[in-house]
C-alpha cells in the first residue's frame, strides 16, 4: 500500500509539473509573439508617415535629433518611466519591466532598420491604409501579449501611477499621459498628424474587441489555475 501511494503521489506530481510547463510555455509564447506582432504594428504606423502615436512620435523625434535609434529611445524612455513610476508610487522600481521595453525596442529596430530599411509609402490612400493596418496589428498584438500577464509596459505603469496620485479615473490618467507624450513629441519635432488622432482614439476600442476573443482561445488559466496561481 505505501508503495502504491508513493507511485500515485509521484504520478500526480509529474502531472502537475507537466501542466505547469505547458502553462508557462503558452504564457511565454503569448508574451514573445504578442510583442513581435505589436512591434510590427508600431513600425507600420511610423512608416505610414501621417502621424505616429504620441509615445512613438516622441521616440522618432528624439531619434531624428540624436545618434540613437527609435528602438534605443523606446528603451531609454522606458527606463526613465520605470524610475518615475517608482518615485510617484514610492515603491521599488519594477525592474522586470526592463525586459519588455528592451524586447520592444530591439524588435522595432529590427523592423525599421533591417526589414523595412528606407521604405517609403507614397499616396495618401496607401498611407492611410498602412496606418489603419498598423493600428489593428498593434491592438491584436497587445491583446495577445496581455494574456501572458508578465511585466507591464512602463507607459501603462505611468498611467496607473498618475491615476493613484491624482485620484482620477483610468481614462483621465490615460489622457494625461498621452498629452504629456504629445507635447514632448511636438517639442522634439516628432511626426504628429492625423494618424496620431486615429491611433489615440482607435487603439483602446480595438484592444477591447480583440482581448476577450483572444482570452477565449488562449485559455491557459482554466487548465490548472487553482493549482499554480
Amino acid at each position: 500500500m505505501p508503495k502504491k501511494r508513493e507511485v500515485k503521489k509521484k504520478v500526480e506530481i509529474d502531472r502537475r509539473i507537466g501542466e505547469w510547463k505547458r502553462i508557462m510555455l503558452i504564457r511565454t509564447l503569448c508574451y514573445l509573439g504578442g510583442l513581435f506582432i505589436l512591434s510590427f504594428g508600431v513600425t507600420m504606423t511610423i512608416l505610414a508617415g501621417i502621424g505616429a502615436g504620441p509615445w512613438d512620435a516622441l521616440n522618432v523625434g528624439l531619434a531624428m535629433i540624436t545618434p540613437f535609434s527609435v528602438g534605443n529611445w523606446v528603451i531609454f524612455i522606458g527606463m526613465l518611466l520605470i524610475i518615475l513610476n517608482a518615485l510617484l508610487t514610492r515603491s521599488k522600481p519594477v525592474i522586470h519591466s526592463l525586459l519588455t521595453i528592451v524586447l520592444i525596442g530591439y524588435l522595432i529596430d529590427f523592423w525599421l532598420i533591417i526589414v523595412f530599411n528606407d521604405l517609403l509609402f507614397s499616396g495618401l490612400m496607401l498611407k492611410v491604409f498602412v496606418l489603419l493596418v498598423g493600428i489593428v496589428i498593434i491592438a491584436f498584438g497587445a491583446s495577445i501579449y496581455l494574456q501572458a500577464e508578465f511585466a507591464i509596459i512602463p507607459i501603462d505603469g505611468f498611467m496607473f501611477a498618475l491615476r493613484d496620485l491624482l485620484k482620477v479615473k483610468l481614462m483621465v490618467a490615460k489622457t494625461i499621459t498621452e498629452l504629456i507624450a504629445l507635447v514632448a513629441a511636438l517639442i522634439v519635432g516628432g511626426p504628429i498628424g492625423i494618424g496620431t488622432l486615429l491611433i489615440t482614439f482607435l487603439i483602446g476600442p480595438l484592444i477591447q474587441f480583440f482581448f476577450p476573443r483572444m482570452k477565449k482561445r488562449i485559455h491557459w488559466k482554466e487548465a490548472g489555475e487553482k493549482e499554480f496561481l
